[in-house]
């Protein structure tokens, strides 16, 4: 049995969770609140900041690990570096870490260092910088947070009159204590995908069927899978996931973002060393394995045999329109009564307009029809009211 010290306690983190106590681990989560969702089916939970570097060392001397498993972005990263001179097992590794909670690092990497294919982009530190880089990069363009998750901080400026609002936005949205903004030429693409990457600590590297998704201001409202593309298209994409997840080093999923653009191609965009919330699909059993599983196996470094294609499915997120520390639902009679389909309330302790506070999942074969199960699921997903 090892002892895991999850770093962040979301959603993520809890379907995280309860794959590690399937297969006998004892968990350890921490987060900045008390009874965030992983610590619910932990063995034992730490509240504290992950960007106070002197808390985060007395937590690991404390717990004294074996692994650590970060899970979200606000983290003292360069903490990991120490642990792993440690003989700590970082996941996937320290390098992986730092490069991909921060926009700049994993950017330059990608596009810099590997020569993969991404949007025009520059930086800025201040409002005068990032009026330059908007100009430089032209309109309309992205902003985001070098340091930010869920979509938080980011917003798409058709004009230079709304750089203000998105300096402001990027500011108040960002996580850590750097401030600084990426900007991004905006790609017209025809659709986005999320390719779940397994890297093996004593096998290939493996690739989920692509993950179809939805945004709205960068946050992840529905997805699906499998996702079609062109052979073409899927090679490529599978060639830059390995390319760029064999340069961070480790094991464990990775959730590699592309847009694919039938003229320009398949575009490299993000990446994150951990379940993805896109990948929540995968609870539907479209896989033999959920992506949860898959990275507990690669975490532990359980064989990984293949990963399998069983079926479809849709997932759709359950947004909160209210305020409250108390929250409940209406509508999950609903949702339970319709076959194919799964409901996963996270257990947040306080809901904010807009919050993700659940999912729901649906599933048909392979041979159905992917439009109505999406449409299916995002119905169902309306139903469930947080008061």
């Amino acid at each position: 049995m090892k002892k895991i010290l999850l770093l962040g306690s979301g959603e993520l983190g809890k379907e995280f969770v309860i794959a590690l106590k399937r297969k006998g681990q004892y968990v350890v989560a921490c987060d900045k609140y008390a009874n965030a969702p992983a610590m619910q089916v932990a063995d034992e939970c730490r509240v504290f900041s992950m960007l106070d570097g002197e808390a985060l060392e007395r937590v690991v001397k404390e717990v004294k690990p074996d692994i650590i498993v970060p899970e979200i972005e606000a983290i003292r990263t360069e903490k990991l570096y120490e642990f792993e001179k440690q003989g700590l097992h970082v996941v996937p590794s320290a390098r992986a870490v730092n490069y991909t909670m921060n926009r700049k690092s994993i950017r330059e990497l990608a596009h810099t260092e590997l020569g993969l294919k991404t949007a025009n982009y520059r930086y800025a530190k201040n409002f005068e910088e990032l009026r330059k880089a908007a100009s430089e990069v032209g309109f309309p363009c992205i902003i985001k947070p070098l340091m930010s998750s869920s979509g938080h901080g980011q917003s798409k400026v058709d004009r230079a009159e709304d750089l203000h609002k998105a300096w402001d936005m990027a500011c108040a949205g960002a996580r850590g204590d750097i401030m600084e903004v990426i900007v991004e030429q905006f790609i017209p693409f025809d659709y986005e995908i999320t390719l779940l990457t397994v890297t093996q600590q004593n096998g290939p590297t493996l690739f989920c069927a692509p993950v179809g998704h939805v945004q709205k201001s960068g946050d992840y409202r529905e997805s699906f899978q499998p996702r079609a593309m062109k052979p073409e298209h899927l090679a490529e994409a599978r060639r830059m996931a390995g390319e760029v997840t064999a340069a961070l080093t480790g094991a464990g999923i990775w959730g590699v973002e592309f847009f694919v653009s039938e003229k320009e191609g398949v575009i490299f965009s993000e990446l994150s060393p951990r379940p993805h919330d896109t990948g929540m699909v995968t609870l539907a059993g479209t896989q033999n394995l959920s992506e949860f599983e898959l990275h507990a196996r690669a975490v532990l470094g359980l064989p990984i045999p293949e990963i399998t294609q069983e079926r479809q499915g849709a997932s759709a997120v359950i947004l909160s329109g209210v305020e409250t520390d108390h929250p409940d639902y209406e509508g999950m009679q609903d949702v339970c009564a319709a076959p194919r389909t799964y409901l996963r309330i996270f257990g947040k302790p306080v809901a904010h307009v807009g919050r993700r506070m659940g999912v729901v999942v649906c599933w048909d074969t392979l041979d159905a029809d992917q439009t109505a199960l999406r449409d299916t699921c995002k119905s169902l997903a309306a139903k469930v009211k947080v008061k």
